[in-house]
């Protein structure tokens, strides 16, 4: 419901039709009633439907009774980093080769919250922004800029020539303890795809390399999830910010 609630604050020019969950009583939920009246404020169709009609559309049944069909966000232009670029406290995360729409979607939920001004992933090997990663990000997706740039080496080198302190997470013997680092301006932050992390190329590009300190437990794992290790990361770039 968050990820519809926000396209129809947005973009509603993009919704076509909200489809909402019929009762046995052929009338909506009381939660329902709020999003229903965004929509039809907005002009748009609404569509009374079963549960199974509601999966079906979704290919879910995690739908939570409601189901907008609407045109897909497109990806931000590189072109969007020239005035981000000039902020003083600008902070971005690259996301590089990140394929699973879930951890994406995670990725921008945590990104939105922690004050990410723009999320940068390559225009080829990286999920792009589907039904997805709208529902995981919570409405996300629809606030925060992904900007999709054809070669991330570049971009990065861009991002370094305008001031940008690149830091790149990584298991790597010459990478420093995430709390010893210090975060405060233009900084960007990345993140490596699922298995093998961070291609050797972007790797070259970073300033600092950082870890995530873990607990000395006898046989845990020994990395984490890559939308669970951005959280923590843009969390603690976010507690130095506030200090």
């Amino acid at each position: 419901m968050h990820a519809v609630s926000a396209l129809l604050k947005r973009r509603p020019e993009d919704a076509l039709t909200l489809f909402v969950q019929q009762r046995e009583d052929a009338t909506p939920s009381e939660t329902h009633h709020d999003i229903m009246a965004q929509a039809q404020a907005m002009g748009i169709s609404v569509q009374m439907a079963h549960k199974d009609k509601l999966a079906q559309l979704c290919d879910s049944h995690q739908h939570q009774g409601v189901v907008l069909a609407a045109r897909a966000k497109p990806m931000a232009d590189e072109s969007l980093l020239d005035g981000l670029l000039d902020k003083e406290n600008a902070l971005f995360l690259v996301l590089d080769q990140i394929t699973d729409a879930h951890n994406l979607g995670a990725c921008l939920r945590s990104a939105c919250a922690m004050g990410v001004d723009a999320v940068i992933v390559p225009k080829h090997q990286s999920a792009p922004i589907t039904p997805t990663v709208a529902k995981v990000s919570v409405g996300a997706a629809e606030v925060i800029d992904v900007v999709a740039v054809t070669n991330l080496a570049r971009a990065l080198e861009r991002l370094k020539a305008a001031g940008v302190f690149v830091f790149g997470t990584a298991l790597d013997e010459s990478a420093k303890p995430l709390h010893e680092c210090d975060f405060s301006g233009k900084v960007a932050i990345i993140m490596g795809s699922e298995g093998e992390g961070m291609r050797r190329l972007t790797q070259a590009h970073c300033d600092t390399l950082v870890y995530i300190p873990m607990a000395d437990t006898p046989d845990r794992p020994q990395s984490l999830n890559v939308s669970v290790a951005t959280g923590m990361v843009l969390y603690e770039v976010a507690r130095q910010r506030k200090v």
